[in-house]
């Protein structure tokens, strides 16, 4: 059973994120704390009694925005640690994710909360503690979104994007953010997968953090030996690598 600390310094979303963690049967017992200066003393006290002692704690699930000391700062903290927590990051700004999972947290879940985006977020922070299989979530039955879309969440609200709209991806470990015309999202999705998956949509490999879409691409440039793609008003590297594909794609694409 997962021993929770949630930290937010507003009241009533402090409350109800207790409310879902105490609710959830992962979670074992889940205390708050309205400031990061006051979790991490909770936490000092947990890495004081070790592991199994009575004051252990197995994950936070952090706010991002408080005053004084704020999320990021207290995440960065607790990375110097020998064994600290885990970190879930539970915040209404989509704008740190890419801060947050270079931190390691084990989820990026945006305000407001729901109580099954919670609940995978509790899934990942329990199979990563290696606490007891977690129960399977019951399965509900969706349509497939068609292939010409791809399901982002902004604001816990699932909105699907045009595969068309999309100018590039940029790689962030387990993740990447998807580039359009309007804007990016950040997806659960490893970089490879969209490469194999848009393949036969006109989405190359440029560089081992970037795919993009031949048909975004605006200029070629060559400059002493170096290779970039312009997409938009942004210039991308391309690696030696993968160079000469790039070209012989440009050529055909142009030709065909």
């Amino acid at each position: 059973m997962l021993r929770a600390l949630a930290v937010d310094d507003e009241r009533p979303s402090l409350e109800e994120l207790l409310y879902l963690l105490n609710a959830d049967p992962r979670v074992g017992s889940a205390e708050g704390a309205g400031d990061a200066t006051e979790a991490l003393r909770r936490i000092n006290r947990a890495l004081e009694s070790g592991p199994d002692g009575p004051d252990a704690i197995d994950v936070v699930f952090l706010d991002i925005q408080m005053p004084g000391l704020d999320g990021l700062d207290l995440a960065r903290l607790l990375t110097g640690f020998a064994r600290p927590p885990l970190v879930v990051f539970v915040t209404a700004h989509e704008d740190f994710a890419v801060q947050a999972f270079d931190l390691k947290a084990v989820d990026y879940v945006l305000k407001p909360v729901r109580k099954e985006r919670l609940a995978e977020a509790v899934r990942r922070a329990a199979a990563q503690r290696g606490t007891t299989p977690p129960e399977p979530s019951p399965r509900i039955p969706v349509h497939e979104p068609d292939p010409d879309h791809i399901a982002v969440e902004l604001g816990g609200v699932t909105r699907f994007v045009a595969v068309d709209d999309i100018t590039h991806v940029e790689a962030h470990g387990d993740y990447a953010r998807l580039h359009t015309d309007r804007g990016s999202h950040l997806v659960r999705i490893p970089l490879s997968t969209l490469e194999e998956r848009w393949r036969s949509r006109g989405f190359v490999r440029i560089h081992r953090r970037h795919l993009v879409a031949l048909r975004h691409i605006g200029e070629l440039r060559l400059d002493a030996g170096t290779v970039s793609v312009l997409i938009g008003s942004e210039e991308l590297q391309v690696s030696r690598r993968h160079a000469r594909e790039l070209r012989d794609l440009l050529m055909r694409r142009t030709t065909g």
